[in-house]
């Protein structure tokens, strides 16, 4: 059965960061995945993933200035420096965390002139990312995200995503294809998914449109769910979505999922 892991970032927000690896073990989750976790000890977190027997599945590569609307640094030209500074971060987190996958966000096109320039960028950090990573066994992940929700991101399309991957040509890049970002942009879901699905490394769900549990709206979870559980998809299915109400009493979706 596929394997479920709650997105701390966005799950429990009823409680401080580093109480929601407790509440997320307690409602039958086997990992976590979160946006960023300078912010705290690696030490800390990784007390944390033990003492509730939790795998840490996914975290992002530091984005840039996040609060002042920048969305990663991989595919910026004249940035290739703090964007290569910041894996040893990363390095150093993965290790600690024991996570083999990290999210390397493209960032913002400030100039839509430019875009040329970015596709080169992004090819060259990313073959980068993917050397650094190898010796570790870490797997860099590229993912499109909706132009609704985040308007000027440079990648935002499965089919680009996989092209960016062919073309870097390392074992160890692959497409995080997130279904909620995937079905506003691309639609055809599960066809989707099976034409990539040799290069896709992780998987994420949420309702569609509104982002919230993915019990509701347009997409059927529970038949994806299960053909991808047919299909023998070995990977995570990570839960990124924004409760509708408090995080608990959301998970009656996930009963016939939970960890016993």
């Amino acid at each position: 059965m596929p394997r479920f892991a709650a997105n701390l970032s966005l799950m429990f927000n009823e409680v401080e960061f580093m109480a929601r690896f407790e509440r997320a073990a307690h409602a039958g989750f086997a990992g976590v995945e979160f946006l960023f976790p300078y912010a705290w000890a690696a030490d800390d977190i990784a007390g944390a993933l033990e003492a509730h027997r939790l795998t840490q599945v996914l975290f992002n590569a530091p984005p840039g200035d996040w609060d002042g609307g920048e969305r990663g640094l991989a595919a910026l030209p004249g940035r290739e420096a703090e964007f290569r500074a910041g894996l040893d971060d990363v390095l150093r987190y993965a290790e600690r965390l024991d996570c083999r996958r990290v999210h390397v966000m493209a960032g913002n096109v400030a100039d839509p002139a430019a875009a040329e320039a970015m596709h080169a960028t992004y090819l060259d950090n990313l073959a980068h990312a993917a050397d650094r990573f190898a010796a570790y066994g870490i797997t860099a992940l590229i993912e499109p995200i909706n132009s609704r929700d985040m308007p000027h991101y440079f990648l935002t399309r499965q089919a680009a995503a996989h092209e960016i991957v062919a073309e870097v040509g390392a074992d160890n890049i692959a497409v995080q294809m997130d279904f909620y970002h995937a079905q506003i942009m691309d639609g055809d879901i599960w066809t989707t998914f099976r034409a990539g699905r040799d290069r896709i490394g992780h998987i994420q769900i949420a309702g569609v449109p509104e982002r919230n549990e993915p019990d509701d709206g347009e997409l059927n979870y529970p038949w994806l769910l299960e053909r991808l559980d047919a299909a023998g998809y070995d990977g995570w299915v990570g839960c990124e979505y924004i409760p509708r109400e408090d995080t608990e009493s959301g998970l009656a979706w996930f009963a016939p999922w939970r960890r016993s």
